[in-house]
């Protein structure tokens, strides 16, 4: 590797386990040198996080409540501490409940539609705004979204409505935020076989068929997703922000199936 991170220092957010995307960009970070910080949620979850954090040699885990001010001003105030400023934050962050993951979108509840969009995109605004703070020499915000924030994906439903919502915070961030050289981006990979993509109806018929008709015949890893993040996160990415990166094989150009799975 080519150390692009030594010397940097970040916040990422949403490992569960070791099929997470949040750890495959936590690895690709670590690999290029930088020095990483991990939130969790509740004690399960730590114990989960806890062993893969010291396999990149981290001992900085915060337990985090998105949805609780007290919570994340502890967690920005654990960092200030430690470490007084921050270069990087990972936002890999998104709710539903699973019960609303099939079916028809129209039949959404508004309890889980106000809960699904504090979670999956306030929450970065409200990361954005305190990581900002501890970015006096600029720096990288990255959130992860999903194609089915602007193309109709079945049962995809609220999610996609959040995601869509995320996406439009992510250029406003970058607007507010460029002056002090922080940069905000998202990236969109094609489905992956998660903890949180397993939650939707019929993932697995949607991850053969991405796989199936993508231009590379492909999804996408978390090799292929961490790299890009990688990417963001260093001095390469110095004049990137308010893009939404897509890493899915290629499959959003397509307008159709290719001519062989029609």
């Amino acid at each position: 590797m080519a150390e692009l991170m030594k010397g940097k220092r970040g916040l990422v957010m949403g490992v569960a386990n070791e099929r997470s995307i949040a750890w495959g960009i936590a690895l690709a970070l670590a690999a290029e040198g930088a020095e990483l910080a991990f939130s969790y949620q509740g004690e399960a979850f730590g114990k989960r996080v806890e062993p893969l954090a010291a396999s990149v040699g981290s001992d900085f885990l915060v337990d985090v409540d998105v949805t609780d001010d007290e919570s994340l001003d502890a967690c920005f105030g654990a960092l200030k501490d430690r470490w007084g400023t921050m270069d990087f934050l990972v936002h890999a962050i998104a709710y539903s409940d699973k019960n609303e993951l099939t079916g028809r979108f129209i039949n959404t509840s508004r309890e889980n539609f106000k809960n699904s969009l504090a979670i999956s995109c306030f929450s970065f605004i409200d990361v954005a705004r305190r990581a900002s703070d501890l970015m006096p020499q600029g720096g990288s915000l990255i959130t992860l979204t999903y194609g089915g924030s602007n193309r109709v994906t079945p049962n995809y439903n609220v999610m996609g409505v959040a995601k869509a919502a995320l996406e439009s915070a992510v250029r406003y961030l970058a607007n507010d935020l460029g002056p002090q050289k922080v940069r905000v981006n998202a990236i969109s990979p094609g489905p992956m076989k998660t903890l949180a993509g397993a939650a939707i109806g019929g993932a697995r018929a949607t991850f053969r068929h991405t796989e199936e008709n993508a231009p590379l015949r492909s999804n996408a890893t978390l090799a292929s997703v961490g790299g890009t993040a990688a990417y963001l996160c260093s001095d390469y990415g110095a004049d990137t922000t308010g893009e939404i990166i897509r890493v899915d094989g290629g499959f959003h150009v397509l307008g159709m199936p290719q001519q062989e799975n029609l």
